[in-house]
């Protein structure tokens, strides 16, 4: 597996020698792109050289261990360490298969997560603003910037809905598993006998579309603009900045009222847009791989159950892999990464076994 990387020295060089060339840096395109793979070539060049230097140990104990006159001591503190360094060696090695896995290719981009509430009336609209929550707290752990685009919101302090922009690095390869249906059991604060309900939200994470990514013909939108409204109806303003726009192709419907500016809302408006059109061609894409074959982390259906959050038992229950966690005031606090972490794992794993 690793012979083929003999060259990976010359390639640092050349890409090296490429970022301090100046006709590059004012072509910035191009300039990331080169950043890009001189870090992931980099890293993977450390990776080799530890496994070069694992292999050079063990090769030194097992010359110790040939040697009929060495001390049985020596010997054995040889054996010792060839198996110790022999463990570390195939920990690396899966490291190094796990690094060159294919990227999923919006795991570098922001995104735009939309929550919804679904079945259960106020009950699922207060959740929406608790997972709201959860995901901001959480974005705000990793120095990532929340910015809300559009919010429907009610006046018990919930959301009908609510989107927002998520912008940093890596936002996309965290939080891509995310989307799906989110189920919560607990007792509803107007609830007088205590009963537990089951409510659901639905999650949605699209990657930022680059205008490169999805072409909007202006000429297949509807625009309309109307005045905003808060909860119950209240004014926001008195002149007309909501913006609703339809792509008439594919009917879908972006709205966006939160700012003051007309122009402002037009333009995320469009940025939403985008990421639905890219969302709505990759899930086409998508559904026709899933078809041989479904990945063991879900099959990327925005209809299928992925989570439950039991609040009398302080329980979170991924169901896509099976993993349970007493501990969901404090996931509910914005701790997300012992629920991502796992899901990434077994998404590497079914990645691996495709490729053995």
């Amino acid at each position: 597996m690793l012979d083929r990387f003999h060259d990976i020295d010359d390639k640092l060089a050349d890409l090296e020698g490429r970022l301090s060339d100046p006709s590059l840096i004012n072509n910035q395109q191009e300039y990331q792109k080169v950043v890009k793979e001189h870090a992931h070539l980099s890293r993977l060049s450390e990776l080799l050289e530890s496994h070069r230097d694992l292999a050079q140990q063990i090769e030194g104990n097992r010359t110790l261990l040939q040697d009929d006159k060495e001390d049985p001591e020596i010997r054995e503190l040889a054996e010792l360490e060839i198996e110790e360094l022999t463990s570390r060696m195939q920990e690396l090695e899966n490291d190094i298969q796990v690094f060159l896995l294919p990227k999923d290719p919006n795991d570098d981009k922001n995104i735009f997560l939309e929550i919804r509430a679904g079945t259960g009336g106020d009950e699922a609209a207060l959740f929406v603003g608790d997972l709201f929550r959860m995901y901001s707290r959480y974005a705000e752990s990793m120095s990532w910037r929340v910015e809300i685009m559009s919010s429907s919101p009610l006046g018990i302090g919930g959301f009908k809905e609510i989107i927002a922009m998520i912008s940093g690095d890596q936002v996309y390869s965290k939080l891509k598993f995310e989307s799906g249906v989110h189920r919560v059991q607990r007792v509803p604060e107007t609830e007088a006998q205590g009963r537990v309900h089951t409510s659901a939200v639905t999650v949605a994470i699209l990657p930022e579309a680059d205008e490169v990514d999805v072409d909007i013909d202006m000429n297949e939108l509807k625009i309309d603009v109307y005045r905003s409204s808060g909860p119950g109806g209240q004014s926001v303003n008195t002149t007309d900045s909501a913006v609703r726009i339809t792509h008439l192709p594919t009917g879908l419907v972006v709205t966006c009222q939160d700012e003051k500016s007309q122009h402002k809302n037009k333009a995320k408006a469009l940025t939403v847009l985008r990421a639905r059109l890219l969302d709505q061609l990759e899930q086409e894409q998508h559904d026709q791989i899933s078809q041989d074959r479904k990945s063991q982390v879900g099959s990327g259906d925005r209809s299928e159950r992925i989570r439950t959050y039991n609040f009398p038992q302080g329980r979170l229950t991924d169901h896509r892999i099976n993993l349970t966690l007493y501990k969901l005031e404090g996931i509910m606090d914005g701790k997300l990464e012992e629920v991502i972490v796992p899901l990434t794992l077994c998404d590497q794993e079914e990645k691996l076994k495709r490729i053995q």
